[in-house]
């Protein structure tokens, strides 16, 4: 488990100080008031659809996969304000990365933490049964304010981005795990402690079954909540969160632990889980990422890709 930011001279070489030099803009934008961060973060989510050509046709396409029953012209509007949402995004990533406790304090509210509390006192871990909404950075910090645990994710390519991501997110959690290891994350949970959890993105065929994911009925889905509450002995608990009315701040909520899971079925689990993650993203559409390309596995090698 990663729990210390490692810092390196290497980082200094001259090939990344344009990123260093990027940094040095997103702390600065930190002390800009939340309203103007999302005014500038909505300009920078529209430039982002003009020139992103091949993220524009991933969204636009998920969007006509997932929600067939609704008219072009609301999937165009739905289209505008995600990209707008997701460049809001990226002040949420500097919020949640720079901005003090008591800053954080100020912008957010929080309901539900008494089932985690109640969860772990009974001896059981927590398994934050999440969705990739977009200000999901801040939902992290804004969790760690009462109960710090213990992130999953996936390292970056980049050296001095990996840098930062662990020195933000070190900030409101206790570690973090590669989101391939399960055996410390089983280790986790056993302690017993919270980790936060998705089943909504497209890992790839070896670990996926192929079941019903909003219109699409035959989206790639892995199993392995069902896995890690067994192993782990855990409870798993949805949780979402979103930016309030206004952008005003953040709010996030976290629901009680789903009764008899896991079940007897994985296959049956994921479908449930699918159900879940479907009724959090209609919560706020706008505020999902639909820039993956969520259905690239197809069931068969053979068939043809969704997004041509």
């Amino acid at each position: 488990m990663v729990e210390k930011a490692e810092f390196s001279s290497s980082l200094y070489h001259p090939k990344h100080w344009p990123m260093w030099f990027a940094v040095l803009l997103m702390r600065i934008t930190q002390f800009l008031p939340l309203s103007w961060q999302m005014a500038l973060g909505k300009g920078i989510g529209r430039l982002v659809m003009k020139f992103a050509g091949r993220r524009t046709h991933t969204a636009r396409r998920n969007l006509a996969l997932c929600f067939p029953q609704m008219s072009p012209q609301a999937r165009e509007q739905l289209l505008v304000r995600n990209f707008e949402e997701t460049g809001k995004a990226l002040f949420d990533t500097i919020n949640a990365w720079w901005w003090s406790d008591t800053k954080v304090q100020q912008h957010m509210s929080i309901t539900g933490q008494e089932y985690v509390q109640q969860t772990l006192d009974a001896g059981h871990g927590v398994i934050l049964f999440a969705v990739h909404c977009l200000p999901l950075e801040m939902g992290a910090r804004i969790f760690g304010q009462f109960q710090p645990g213990v992130g999953v994710y996936r390292p970056h390519n980049n050296p001095v981005m990996e840098y930062l991501q662990v020195k933000g997110r070190l900030r409101s959690n206790k570690g973090l795990v590669p989101k391939r290891d399960l055996r410390q994350m089983v280790r986790c949970l056993r302690n017993p402690d919270v980790i936060w959890y998705t089943a909504d993105q497209d890992f790839g065929r070896s670990s996926a079954v192929f079941i019903p994911f909003f219109a699409v009925p035959d989206a790639a889905t892995i199993t392995g909540a069902t896995t890690l509450a067994k192993l782990g002995k855990a409870k798993v608990l949805p949780f979402f969160v979103e930016r309030t009315a206004g952008d005003k701040g953040y709010q996030i909520e976290i629901m009680p632990p789903l009764a008899q899971f896991p079940g007897e079925d994985e296959v049956a689990d994921a479908v449930r889980g699918n159900h879940i993650i479907e009724d959090l993203i209609n919560r706020n559409p706008a505020q999902y990422m639909w820039l993956h390309r969520r259905f690239k596995t197809r069931p068969n090698p053979t068939d043809k890709s969704l997004y041509q």
